[in-house]
């Protein structure tokens, strides 16, 4: 039982050596040291990303003045309004008992008043013919002076009643949409401290707006009348557009970071996108059309020794073979112009002319590819904008189609690559020539 087993285990590993040399020999092809990008032709934005919140450009909360029981609600969630038309209703009872004590207590002080009038009249001419003292006629005076004051006190009172009557029947005060109704029939409102919020009315749903946060390190490139474009979850595969209309001055600080409210206008003829929605926002910085570009990662490709190596040799044999004619390596700018290191004869790694990185402007990069005989080779490029993942590249050399070294699969002897996660030579916005 044993051997039958071995044998088993003998027979597969055999079959799937065989298996594996058969694929590898049938495939014919091999195993590339090099992980590469192609360089490509198209356009390029870039971009600042963000996200805020879909509101209403204008919402008003509609609450009561006075205290009560909901008797009648006439409007429910969505429902259009107009200015001025009767959304609901406070129960009236203890209001009304509140006017018509304020009523009754005008007719008393009215009748005082005409008391304190007639007593008046009637003191005045005796005092004037020394009937009676100066004491009574004052007291007269002012009897009638009270009667007078408490009339107005309570004509106000009566008018205050009857306004806090008036403002049992709710109004709508724009016309929009209801977006929150708070309140039933039979819920009892309190006013006493603050007017409660019964109904939130948008103004007007076509025209919206987006609140986004951006970061202060992006907020100087944020201008009004800028464009923007945004999506929603409730559409991922349609875009939508805005206008920034405002850069709000207020900031906000959250963890240590500086944030500033951008407004951004969206029309919205159709009411598709709903207040409350979250947007993904990119604000247009810069585009470039029909531009060479390439992915970040080869812009961020450190050679290996070895390859560095290699290159000079090739370069040494070649000056060797035709002369002074051939151009040395690093001396032709992006563009025909100097050196791609600002004029210097070595890059700023240090590997004499074949650095990936120039130690002159922030623009200048070195780009690693394979030519047409599959030979590593190196061109200086300037890079311009970027969209976070490719970047545009302006060369005479490079062309769309080429295969650029973005890494290091295999490494042979003692050649290493250097630190992939070094800094990015290129930039947001493209430099001038």
């Amino acid at each position: 039982m044993r051997k039958t087993i071995v044998s088993v285990i003998v027979v597969v590993i055999v079959l799937g050596t065989a298996a594996f040399w058969f694929f590898s020999r049938d495939s014919g092809a091999e195993v590339s040291p090099y992980r590469t990008v192609t360089l490509e032709q198209g356009d390029l934005e870039a971009v600042v990303a963000s996200t805020g919140t879909l509101n209403p450009i204008t919402t008003v909360q509609v609450g009561t003045q006075v205290s009560g029981i909901i008797s009648e609600i006439y409007v429910d969630f969505n429902d259009n309004v107009r200015r001025g038309q009767i959304i609901a209703r406070i129960d009236t009872t203890l209001l009304t008992s509140t006017v018509r004590d304020a009523r009754a207590n005008l007719e008393r002080n009215r009748a005082q008043l005409r008391q304190a009038e007639r007593e008046f009249a009637r003191i005045t001419p005796l005092f004037e013919k020394q009937f009676v003292t100066e004491v009574e006629y004052n007291q007269a005076q002012y009897n009638l002076d009270i009667a007078i004051a408490s009339t107005k006190s309570a004509d106000i009172s009566l008018e205050r009643a009857q306004r806090n009557m008036d403002y049992a029947t709710i109004y709508a005060p724009v016309s929009g949409t209801v977006i929150e109704r708070n309140v039933d029939v039979g819920q009892t409102v309190a006013a006493s401290f603050s007017a409660p919020q019964l109904f939130l009315i948008g103004q007007d749903l076509s025209s919206m707006e987006i609140l986004a946060s951006v970061d202060e390190s992006d907020i100087g490139m944020i201008q009004q009348g800028q464009s923007a474009r945004f999506t929603v979850q409730a559409y991922p595969e349609e875009t939508f557009v805005g206008v920034v209309d405002q850069v709000r001055l207020q900031s906000t600080t959250l963890e240590n970071v500086v944030n500033y409210t951008v407004s951004i206008e969206v029309d919205n003829p159709d009411g598709r996108v709903l207040p409350g929605m979250t947007a993904t926002v990119d604000f247009l910085i810069e585009t470039a059309s029909n531009v060479l570009k390439v992915q970040n990662a080869a812009l961020r490709f450190r050679p290996t020794e070895g390859m560095i190596a290699a290159l000079r040799a090739r370069r040494q044999a070649e000056r060797g073979a035709g002369g002074d004619s051939t151009a040395r390596p690093g001396r032709e700018g992006a563009g025909g112009g100097p050196t791609a290191a600002g004029g210097q004869g070595q890059t700023g790694s240090g590997f004499g002319g074949f650095g990936s990185g120039g130690g002159g402007a922030s623009d200048f990069a070195m780009l690693w590819y394979l030519d047409e005989s599959g030979e590593v080779s190196m061109a200086p490029v300037r890079t311009g904008i970027t969209d976070g993942s490719m970047t545009e590249i302006i060369s005479r050399r490079l062309k769309p189609g080429i295969e650029v070294i973005a890494g290091v699969t295999v490494t042979a002897g003692n050649e290493r690559s250097s630190n992939p996660f070094q800094q990015n030579n290129t930039r947001r916005r493209p430099g001038g020539f």
